[in-house]
């Protein structure tokens, strides 16, 4: 029998879920499979509610539930988890017409930001299926020299020098993107929810050390390319602390460049001169959201 080109189990590994879609001729054979008998991981999670009319189920799950596993690698964070096939008996309790099937599905999170998921081959014949997706993006957050022309040498600051931050994206065969730089946190260990700690870029793109007093922290303008984004933070240390050493962790994040920059997809500064917010593009009204703490969260 000739296969469809269709490929009868399709995964989409997304940032904290995976959908797995599922046809219900799932062998290829014309006798379609019921809803019911499909189930997701050792949890046996159901398929979102069927639609008669639609010739496929869905599974939308957290990587985490449903009795997934976790399997940390040097390079990647693998989530494995089980589509179950179990048919229903037939009228006839001494005959079946259909043997149970499983499918293993995997999750690839590779530790530094590539992504790709896969239903892998499963163990019976004759259905065949191997869907593959990957995106490549390759974030990076330098520190800079003070002509913005190559990476800075060295990581020791003074009190009163501004560091100069330039956080990039490079793609490979991706749809052009503009990088925003959600949030950035200042803590005295590597412990990036130890305490002390500072936010000086919070709320999806609000540089709140801006509106600190006798600053000059700020998103650069204008923006060397839509996929790099540049900002200068004052040297600052924790008080009390006698230590001399800061980590830096931020949260970079993508979206189409086409898309219009909002209160979700935004850098905001703070402009002593006018006392307002200022975006590095858009229009005014997507800062507000910065002084009342209501911003959306990011996707």
């Amino acid at each position: 029998r000739a296969l469809s080109p269709r490929p009868a189990v399709a995964v989409r590994c997304q940032e904290g879920q995976l959908a797995v879609t599922v046809r219900r001729d799932l062998f290829g054979t014309g006798r379609p499979v019921r809803a019911a008998e499909l189930s997701l991981g050792t949890a046996s999670c159901p398929p979102l509610p069927p639609n008669p009319a639609q010739a496929f189920v869905t599974f939308v799950a957290a990587l985490h539930e449903c009795g997934s596993t976790l399997q940390v690698t040097p390079a990647s964070l693998i989530y494995r988890t089980t589509l179950f096939y179990k048919p229903t008996r037939s009228g006839n309790p001494l005959i079946v017409r259909a043997t149970p099937a499983e499918v293993p599905i995997e999750c690839h999170y590779p530790r530094r930001s590539n992504v790709s998921s896969g239903a892998v081959r499963p163990t019976w014949a004759p259905f065949r299926s191997t869907v593959a997706v990957e995106e490549r993006l390759q974030f990076s957050l330098r520190l800079m020299d003070d002509e913005w022309s190559r990476e800075r040498l060295s990581n020791g600051f003074q009190l009163g020098d501004s560091l100069r931050f330039q956080a990039d994206v490079t793609s490979e065969g991706h749809v052009p993107l503009r990088l925003f730089v959600d949030q950035c946190v200042a803590t005295a260990t590597p412990d990036r929810s130890a305490s002390p700690r500072y936010a000086f870029i919070d709320l999806a793109g609000c540089l709140v050390d801006s509106r600190a007093e006798d600053t000059s922290s700020a998103f650069v303008s204008p923006r060397p390319r839509p996929e790099s984004l540049r900002f200068l933070v004052d040297a600052f240390k924790f008080a009390g602390d006698t230590g001399n050493l800061l980590y830096i962790s931020c949260h970079l994040r993508v979206s189409p460049a086409a898309e219009a920059p909002s209160a979700r997809n935004k850098a905001c500064s703070f402009s002593r001169a006018s006392g307002l917010w200022t975006p590095l593009e858009g229009t005014a009204a997507i800062c507000s959201c910065c002084d009342t703490g209501s911003c959306p969260s990011p996707r």
